[in-house]
């Protein structure tokens, strides 16, 4: 028999959820057989797994010890050192300015990604134990393209993933990016269109009328300079779709210096030559929290910047 005491980052959270991620071998059917038959009790009660659980709630298994290591593994993931560019860091989340050329999540399973990295951060530290791990498993709340660089915030608790997704999915939160386009941009605007997706290719189509499969997009852009023919942008997106800021610039004759996707060969050919751009200037540069509900209230309006890469100011070092 074994008895586990519920966590703060183990609360608010359905018995059966929790119970998935500690035996995360097992499969449903035996979980619900067992906690029909009081193997797996709450608080000395049977249950069904629909209860939501509180901390210090307490979860008790009378399985044989071979059985609960039979159906628990924890695979710790093993990834190279690397030193994360962590802005802020806090006791719930972490925001990280993430550069070019990492994945936000793996795409396939030998990748590594800065969540295998965020994680690694966190156990190295000594800020998440590899008992934790069993039930809890750190996340990022947001995603930035492999080769878009900036802010991605991260839950290191159970409270921090959930408000700050809510966030991100009800589009509350204030996200900016900065970009270096081809051409002269002399004025703001706000453009709107439609955009479709290829899922083979992975690659979205702008179109000045709504086509079947398409939706409705929404882009702000402000001039911020301009210099040797490149103009940084500030872009905030209204709507948030794959790839919308890169193709909805380019589709108006302003693609994204280095996107090789969207962007123009020529003038990417021109700044990997005399700039070494490697990939798309866009850069995801600032966040702003909306008014959260506890425990993290005490984020509610707070601003956090991400310095620029130095391709930016490699390309461009007199704006006007």
């Amino acid at each position: 028999m074994q008895s586990l005491i519920v966590s703060n980052n183990e609360a608010d959270q359905r018995l059966d959820k929790l119970l998935s991620k500690y035996l995360n071998l097992a499969g449903k059917g035996f979980l619900y057989k067992m906690m029909r038959k009081k193997n797996i009790t709450l608080n000395g009660k049977k249950c069904d797994g629909s209860e939501k659980l509180s901390p210090g709630d307490e979860i008790k298994l009378f399985l044989s010890d071979d059985t609960i290591a039979k159906f628990s593994q924890v695979k710790i993931p093993v990834v190279k050192k690397i030193n994360l560019n962590v802005i802020y860091e806090d006791e719930h989340i972490l925001l990280i300015n993430k550069p070019a050329g990492m994945l936000s999540q793996k795409a396939k399973e030998s990748d590594e990604s800065l969540v295998e990295y965020l994680i690694d951060y966190l156990l190295s530290g000594g800020k998440l134990l590899p008992e934790e791990f069993k039930s809890f498993r750190p996340s990022i709340c947001n995603r930035l393209d492999r080769n878009t660089s900036g802010l991605v915030v991260a839950g290191k608790s159970l409270a921090g993933l959930q408000v700050m997704s809510e966030v991100f999915k009800d589009r509350t939160i204030h996200k900016y990016y900065q970009c270096v386009v081809k051409g002269q941009v002399l004025s703001p605007k706000t453009i709107n269109g439609y955009l479709s997706k290829d899922e083979k290719t992975n690659q979205v189509t702008v179109h000045k009328e709504c086509v079947k499969g398409s939706a409705a997009i929404v882009t702000e852009y402000e001039p911020m300079g301009y210099s040797q023919g490149y103009t940084r942008l500030k872009v905030t997106l209204i709507t948030g779709r794959t790839h919308q800021i890169r193709a909805h610039l380019s589709s108006i004759g302003h693609p994204i210096v280095g996107d090789y996707k969207y962007g123009d060969e020529k003038v990417n050919e021109e700044a990997k030559k005399q700039y070494h751009i490697q990939s798309q200037m866009l850069h995801s540069f600032q966040v702003v929290f909306p008014e959260l509900r506890e425990p993290l209230s005490y984020l509610s309006g707070k601003s956090f910047l991400a310095p620029l890469p130095k391709t930016f100011s490699n390309i461009c070092k007199d704006w006007r």
